[in-house]
Formats: C-alpha cells, sequence, structure tokens
C-alpha cells in the first residue's frame, strides 16, 4: 500500500434511513413535532484502516513543518527544570473544555483540582486534566479500551452511567432536541458504532503515516463516529495528545494544540465538516496551524513563568534548600495550595509546611483566599494571572 497516491480521495460519508420513534409527551410546537416525525437520514463513514492519503506538496511540506516545531518544543520544555508538564496539561484541558464552551478561570480550576468547592465549570475541566492523563499513559497501544478509558477519566465524577461503553441511542449535533430530522450533522446510527470504532483504532495503530497527518485523520474520523453521548469533543482532542505521543512527536509535554485550535474555532469546525465530504486538507491544515499557534503561546507561558518564578526566589529571605524555596515550584503547577497539600508535596510535616507557606505570604507571594483559621487555603495571584492571560491570548484571533 502506498501511503500517499496522487490521485486518490478520501470516501465522503454516505447516508442511509432509519426509523425514528419519537416520545409522545415530548414538549414542542405541532411544526417542531412534525419536522421530528418519521424516519431520518444518518451519516454512515467508510472504514478507513487501509486507506491511502493523498495530500499536495505545500501542505505536506506545511505538517512536516509543523511536526518539527513540536517536537522541538517539547525538547526544549523537558531541559527546563521545572514542572511544566502539568502547567501545559491543565491548560490544554482548560482550552479543548472552552472549545465545547466550559469556561472557568485559572482560579477556579486549581481549586477543583484540589478538591475545594469550586464551580461546576472548573469541576468538569479538572475531569478533562484526567483524561488528558489517561490518554498520555495509554498512548503506546491505542485500542477501545484506551478510548473507553480517557472517557471514563472524563466524566465517571459527572455521568457516570454513560461511562465504560459505546453509545446505545442516536445522538445528534444541532437542530433542536425532538429528533434528528433537522439536525446539522447525525453520526453513524448506535449499530454501527463498535465496527467503525474498531476499524478506527487499526488505522491509529499504523505506522506508516506522518505522525500530524495520522492524528488530524483520526481526530475527524473520531468526531465523525462520535461513540458517546457526551465527552466526544474532549475526548476526540485527548486522542490527539495520545497520538502525538505515541507517535512521539511529544514526549515531556501535553502541547497545547487546543489553545491553537481556539484562535478560530470556526475554522476549526468546517474542517470536520469538509473531512465528512471527503476533503481532508482542511482538518490538516488546522491541526498544522494550531500547532505553530500552540508553540507560539506556550513560549510565552513559559517565559512568563519563568520571570515570576526568579522575582518570587529573590524575595524570599530563606536558604535556596529551605521548604519555602522548594514550595515556589509547587505554587507554579498549583496555583491555589493548603497547608496539608504543600506538606504532601514537599514530603514535611504540616506544620513546617505552614512556616514555608507563612513565609511566601510575607513575601506577598502568597495571599489567603479564605476566612477563619481552619482549613485555609492561599493563592499565587502572579502565576493565576499568568495562566488566564494564556487563555486568553488561545481566544484572541488571529
Amino acid at each position: 500500500m502506498s501511503t500517499f497516491e496522487e490521485r486518490s480521495s478520501w470516501p465522503p460519508l454516505g447516508y442511509e434511513e432509519r426509523l425514528w420513534h419519537s416520545v409522545q409527551d415530548e414538549y414542542g410546537s405541532r411544526t417542531q413535532k412534525r419536522l421530528a416525525a418519521g424516519p431520518y437520514l444518518a451519516a454512515v463513514p467508510a472504514f478507513i484502516a487501509d486507506q491511502s492519503i493523498s495530500l499536495d506538496s505545500e501542505l505536506h511540506a506545511l505538517t512536516e513543518e509543523a511536526a518539527s516545531e513540536l517536537a522541538r518544543f517539547d525538547a526544549e520544555v523537558g531541559q527546563i527544570a521545572a514542572p511544566f508538564a502539568s502547567i501545559f496539561l491543565r491548560t490544554e484541558s482548560a482550552s479543548s473544555s472552552e472549545i465545547e464552551n466550559l469556561t472557568s478561570g485559572a482560579r477556579q480550576i486549581a481549586l477543583a483540582e484540589l478538591g475545594e468547592h469550586a464551580s461546576k465549570n472548573a469541576q468538569l475541566i479538572f475531569g478533562n486534566v484526567r483524561a488528558m492523563q489517561a490518554a498520555l499513559s495509554l498512548s503506546e497501544s491505542i485500542d477501545g479500551h484506551a478510548i473507553l478509558e480517557m472517557h471514563r477519566a472524563l466524566l465517571e465524577q459527572s455521568n457516570p452511567e454513560i461511562v465504560g461503553h459505546w453509545r446505545y441511542q442516536q445522538v445528534w449535533i444541532g437542530g433542536g432536541g425532538l429528533g434528528p430530522h433537522t439536525a446539522q450533522f447525525v453520526p453513524p446510527h448506535q449499530d454501527r458504532v463498535p465496527a467503525l470504532m474498531d476499524d478506527l483504532c487499526t488505522f491509529a495503530n499504523r505506522a506508516d503515516l506522518p505522525v500530524l497527518v495520522h492524528t488530524a485523520i483520526a481526530h475527524a474520523q473520531f468526531e465523525t463516529i462520535h461513540p458517546f453521548p457526551d465527552g466526544n469533543g474532549r475526548v476526540g482532542r485527548a486522542l490527539i495528545q495520545s497520538m502525538l505521543r505515541g507517535g512521539q512527536l511529544t514526549r515531556n509535554v501535553a502541547v497545547p494544540v487546543s489553545a491553537g485550535l481556539l484562535h478560530n474555532t470556526s475554522h476549526y469546525f468546517d474542517s470536520l465538516s469538509a473531512y465528512r465530504s471527503g476533503d481532508i486538507a482542511p482538518i490538516v491544515r488546522s491541526l498544522a496551524e494550531a500547532s505553530f499557534a500552540a508553540v507560539h503561546n506556550g513560549r510565552i507561558l513559559i517565559n512568563d513563568l519563568e520571570i515570576v518564578q526568579v522575582e518570587w526566589r529573590g524575595r524570599i529571605s530563606a536558604r535556596r534548600d529551605s521548604a519555602a524555596h522548594r514550595l515556589v515550584d509547587v505554587l507554579l503547577r498549583q496555583p491555589v495550595i493548603g497547608a496539608a497539600a504543600a506538606a504532601a508535596q514537599l514530603g514535611i510535616s504540616a506544620v513546617n509546611a505552614q512556616v514555608a507557606i507563612d513565609r511566601l505570604v510575607d513575601a506577598n507571594i502568597l495571599t489567603q483566599i479564605t476566612d477563619g483559621r481552619r482549613n485555609r487555603i492561599w493563592l499565587a495571584k502572579d502565576v493565576v494571572q499568568i495562566l488566564d492571560d494564556f487563555a486568553a491570548r488561545a481566544k484572541r484571533r488571529r
């Protein structure tokens, strides 16, 4: 099989008519109910496990350049003695969630990670952190179990009844809740999902394709199959991270590709629609361009955090090997903290952790954000601001 064939084309979706069984007491006008009555058309994606891929020379060159940039950035971050892996995992998870209109500030996300009271959105975003962690840990072999585990990590806290299996019902995107008849896109009927996911996993484990191209197509096929009732977008972008790691483009961090996609979500969604029409070029280009944006934004984030780290160390009146200085590194990845969490992170007693926290309060690095003397929580406002600035840059249109 040839990896790139000059005149091959990607198979567009087929469609099939399926019966729709409406619920009699559903709320809606007579017009809405009439539109949602009778058979509907569901997508029938092609199997892609052995499909050949055709890209023009310009796009092929762009993807190779983007792949090199991702690998270079990942190597740069891996050489820095700072906890950037967890920082980028959180920022990638937050950006991916924001594509689904789940937004929250860095402070709330850090509270959710600490197990403290946080907004519902922040808790859902932290579920996405767990999904990304699962994606990276299961990247050596992407199979149905691995994808189900990503989904479980994402939603087991908020929607446990839908995890552990592919969907049992028809889903659709847009068009209201009465039925799929007026939807923008109707994924395949649930009967087709298991075989399509088996085929996708076979495709995802091919070793003859350029990693970025391979990843973009696997992601688009996953979103087309839509194998879950909820969480498909976030799991699909976790799959991107899993394939980048499995293909060894990244070894150290989850490069925030979703932050790159946030620059132009309309273009991203349009590229998924183009894929379903038989054109793979837009989704490949979208992922390549997102990679460049991710690296640019990521470098700014690292620079900002390094500046703050140096400034903080200059304010601390303690030995460089003290718990207070070691707590600085913890705060870069966990900007909201309590004494128990600090003690666990540093491997010291809660009393000594409190001493370190007090030194950072005196240095105007930490600010208490709870009332009273029990179960106190402190905030590293400089880090929260930097993370929020990263998120704002990600949303800015180029």
